[in-house]
């Protein structure tokens, strides 16, 4: 996701930079939508121009010299210019959101509330523009988009209730004397979020550090920042004071700033690995700030022989090659269990039948990846699971589809492999399923438990007693029976472990509470008796 090298970056002079858009690329149906964003938001642009900063409740163009190139992963066209923002304008968006702290922080819990419920009504009457806005840029199909929208509407919809999930402690721990805690905000904190999930991801933040009284950096992926840009200008339109929410753009030295300013109290992070390890590691050990990272991801899927094989056939499907494979929650490994292994010839034939195609086409089951070295790092890992002896069944490299001969398509593909193999041991994020076959349960059991990471892992059986055991028994953090991407609903909390995350608290729900605030306990002593008496007390207080 996030790479020491920023995407496409060209260093021009400012004179230089092309200031007319080129949508010639698109279709008319995609040159239609990427017209309407350019029009109707103030913040991003679908037809070549510049992405703008969201600095104090302002959307202003940056003076940056660096740009990054947002392309179509469809077709290659070029959709915007995203800035690496400058030192200075970060500093101001810090400056802002410090400002703004200081009467947020002071501002009546129903006033919080009552801008996350009118945030959730935008975001619902402009679920389809937000959606248009991924399909440019990220090249998920329309539906898939929409999907990623209302996944992050639900986190905004559950953060209403902060009127209860705020709410403290009190007890009398002595007579007249009492002892309460309450919650208070951190204060400045960030968001770095990936690039499959533009607008789930920064909807899993907004809404949890402004309603608990934070104030909050985002910094979007550079490679599709429309959707944030969208839904910062709903947070404004739904009337968050100005500096609340900031949002800041660029690679590495942006990530490196949110770090090293002693002013940012927390982070939240999604993505890969090695930025997430530089942000934890820098964060944890150096600054010490508070810190949730969510990782890389292989998740399995295990297949016993009595399972429904109709719903496991259509679930390992979706699972696996839904957004082109770019999930952190998506099923890419299949560990088929004894007789279970005989269903492979219909696992490919339905996989063969998904429509590759461009996002905005109908019935498009899968999309491109987001850019040509994503698409060239998956073929590749298809390879070397047959340089290292393994094989494949269905081969998706080299899909031809008409219209979109630019685009970075990879059809869906089955491979067969065992985990000593590099395509299983890194994740591909990429429609590619790895088929591992097992004796017994026990057997699948211990090549989950074997493995690095622990988002997520299901199984499909019709028995309760398999169900039980691999529940109790597999060391992964969000478990599915019968179910393929086991993502809790926001009013749980995201629980991904081992090397899928580094942290101590995770994302939303309860846990999102939990990480946006602290607590602060007072004990007070208000006796009737001190209003009249006149006899001071020296012995120790004690239980009476």
């Amino acid at each position: 996701m996030l790479t020491s090298k920023l995407l496409r970056t060209t260093t021009l002079s400012l004179s230089t930079i092309r200031s007319m858009a080129t949508t010639a690329g698109l279709n008319s149906f995609a040159r239609t939508k990427a017209e309407e964003i350019t029009k109707i938001w103030k913040g991003t642009n679908a037809t070549g121009g510049k992405t703008k900063n969201f600095i104090g409740g302002q959307f202003v163009e940056s003076h940056s010299t660096e740009w990054i190139e947002v392309l179509d992963p469809a077709t290659q066209t070029l959709i915007t210019r995203v800035p690496q923002t400058t030192p200075t304008e970060f500093e101001q968006a810090v400056a802002a959101a410090s400002a703004a702290f200081k009467t947020w922080s002071r501002t009546s819990v129903l006033t919080r509330q009552r801008f996350v419920l009118e945030l959730q009504r935008l975001i619902r009457e402009n679920q389809d523009r937000i959606a248009e806005s991924i399909v440019l840029e990220q090249g998920k199909t329309f539906a898939d988009a929409r999907g990623d929208v209302l996944r992050g509407l639900q986190v905004v919809e559950t953060a209403a209730g902060i009127t209860s999930t705020l709410m403290g402690d009190k007890i009398e721990v002595s007579r007249d004397m009492d002892t309460y805690s309450r919650r208070i905000p951190l204060g400045v904190c960030a968001s770095v979020a990936p690039f499959n999930f533009p607008a789930m991801i920064p909807l899993w933040t907004i809404p949890m550090a402004t309603v608990t009284g934070n104030t909050l950096i985002l910094k979007p992926s550079e490679r599709d920042p429309g959707a944030a840009m969208i839904i910062a200008e709903l947070c404004e339109r739904a009337g968050l004071p100005p500096g609340v929410l900031n949002v800041v753009h660029g690679g590495v030295p942006t990530v490196n700033a949110i770090c090293d300013h002693p002013d940012i109290k927390a982070i939240s992070f999604v993505g890969g690995d090695r930025a997430g390890k530089h942000i934890y590691e820098r964060l944890g050990t150096k600054n010490g700030k508070r810190v949730q990272a969510n990782l890389g991801a292989k998740n399995h899927a295990v297949i016993m022989p009595d399972a429904n094989q109709n719903l496991t056939l259509n679930s390992l499907t979706g699972a696996a090659f839904g957004a082109a494979g770019q999930r952190c929650m998506a099923i890419s490994v299949a560990v088929m269990v004894g007789s279970a292994r005989e269903w492979l010839p219909d696992l490919v034939e339905r996989s063969k039948a998904l429509k590759v195609s461009g996002g905005f086409e109908k019935n498009a089951d899968l999309g491109p990846l987001i850019s040509p070295a994503a698409k060239a790092r998956v073929e590749g890992l298809i390879q070397s699971c047959v340089d290292e002896g393994g094989k494949i069944h269905l081969d998706g490299r080299g899909v031809k589809v008409a219209g979109y001969e630019n685009g970075n398509f990879v059809a869906p593909t089955i491979i067969e492999a065992n985990v000593a193999q590099r395509c299983y041991k890194e994740e591909i994020f990429g429609p590619a399923l790895i088929i591992i076959n097992a004796e017994t349960l026990d057997d699948a059991l211990a090549i989950i438990n074997g493995n690095k990471y622990g988002n997520g892992a299901a199984i499909f059986t019709q028995s309760g007693a398999t169900a039980r055991k691999f529940e109790q028994e597999v060391n992964v953090g969000q478990i599915g029976i019968n179910v393929p991407i086991p993502v809790p609903l926001p009013f749980f909390s995201w629980s991904g472990n081992k090397a899928s995350f580094m942290g101590d608290i995770g994302f939303y729900g309860k846990n999102g509470i939990n990480f946006y605030t602290q607590y602060k306990t007072t004990t007070s002593l208000w006796r009737s008796e001190d209003a009249l008496g006149n006899r001071a007390s020296v012995n120790m207080p004690t239980m009476k």
